[in-house]
């Protein structure tokens, strides 16, 4: 054995080694700490926004709290085998080109499902409804980040490498408005406009883009009539209290009147058949009459604490498909946290958009889930993971 190789098996050498692979193998303890609060936070609120609706609606008053429970379970679950599965093998071809064939005809085969409240949105499978557009986010940054990491050197070259993003992310969004649903359309938009930007393209691509989407949301704003009443009523629900606007002001009044340390766990009135469905879209609401301003600065904090961790996660990826799959994940999980609690608050118009890791519902928990472990799997191939 040459003098070399005696000093790579050295007992130095070999520590040394050692303490690489385990800090290697150490996810984000901050991240999966904030997203283990969020999902506890979850099972406890949405029994309380739910029981004496599900004792009305099913004479269960656990009905909501069981079922959230095993969708918590099972998508941490998930996120533990995602934690173990080498993000990389996320770019290989197959893998993209199965995961965006599936979406798509799962999109449009929900398109032939039983409406539910209008929209054409959930496959029923025993008794529990499952959300292909949740998927449709994730197969997107898959395709966007494996695009991206080849081709963002030439990213100002439209046809070379944002004609194959829009088309793909064109598609998904255009299958999802139909069924209808705007405010996943935007979240996915979101999304690709988010990875795109740090890959470097030039400002007047973006510019171009807004403007040319104005007429595009115009239409789709005023050209549906229950879209152009939720615009009436973000701008003025007051003028209709006990219709459109019926919604945003018990909303308002569950939060303003949690005060700073909240009416007490299980003590709030507004989800006693005032605010529809407290426990999906609105259980922020809920938090801030039970919880108070401390309550819900305590989920405002972890998300601000995912979105931290990510974007550092992104800037430490030891390759350009980690860093963006990084973006793509953190973007999701943020920008539909941003939309759901300005809705709740009134800073936006209404939109169908579920808390992350937090409102009832399986497809939402476990997709966020299943992103959360993918971006824990980057992390431990990151110096920042160590720290």
């Amino acid at each position: 054995m040459s003098e070399r190789e005696r000093d790579c098996f050295s007992p130095e050498n070999l520590a040394q080694r050692a303490k690489s692979m385990a800090r290697k193998l150490k996810s984000d303890k901050v991240l999966f700490i904030a997203t283990l609060l969020l999902v506890g936070m979850s099972v406890i609120m949405v029994y309380s926004a739910s029981a004496v609706l599900a004792q009305n609606r099913y004479s269960q008053p656990y009905f909501f709290l069981i079922r959230q429970a095993m969708w918590g379970a099972l998508g941490l679950a998930l996120m533990s085998i995602a934690m173990r599965f080498d993000y990389r093998n996320y770019r290989e071809p197959s893998f993209i080109w199965l995961s965006i064939g599936v979406v798509t005809l799962a999109l449009v085969g929900v398109l032939f499902s039983r409406p539910i409240n209008g929209s054409s949105r959930w496959f029923g499978l025993g008794g529990i409804g499952i959300q292909p557009s949740e998927l449709a986010k994730l197969s997107a940054i898959f395709f966007i980040a494996a695009i991206l990491e080849r081709r963002m050197d030439r990213i100002d070259e439209i046809s070379y490498a944002l004609v194959p993003i829009g088309l793909v992310v064109g598609m998904f969004v255009g299958l999802i408005l139909l069924e209808p649903d705007l405010g996943t359309s935007i979240t996915l938009m979101l999304i690709a406009a988010a990875m795109v930007f740090t890959a470097g393209l030039s400002y007047r691509y973006i510019v171009g883009v807004l403007l040319g989407g104005l007429p595009v949301a115009y239409l789709l704003v005023m050209g549906s009539a229950y879209r152009r009443r939720r615009l009436m009523a973000f701008w003025d629900p007051w003028r209709d209290p006990l219709g459109d606007g019926f919604q945003v002001i018990q909303s308002l009044i569950a939060v303003g009147a949690g005060g700073m340390t909240g009416r007490g766990f299980m003590a709030g009135v507004q989800k006693l058949f005032y605010l529809p469905e407290p426990h999906t879209d609105f259980i922020f609401a809920v938090i801030g009459e039970e919880l108070g301003l401390l309550g819900t600065t305590v989920i405002l904090v972890c998300f601000v604490v995912i979105a931290w961790r990510g974007f550092q996660i992104a800037m430490d990826a030891p390759d350009r498909f980690g860093s963006f799959l990084a973006i793509g994940v953190t973007t999701m999980i943020a920008a539909q946290a941003f939309f759901n609690i300005s809705v709740v608050l009134g800073l936006v118009p209404t939109k169908g958009i579920p808390l992350p890791f937090v409102s009832a519902g399986g497809s939402s928990l476990l997709i966020s889930l299943l992103g959360m472990g993918i971006l824990l799997n980057v992390s431990q191939h990151t110096t920042a993971a160590a720290s």
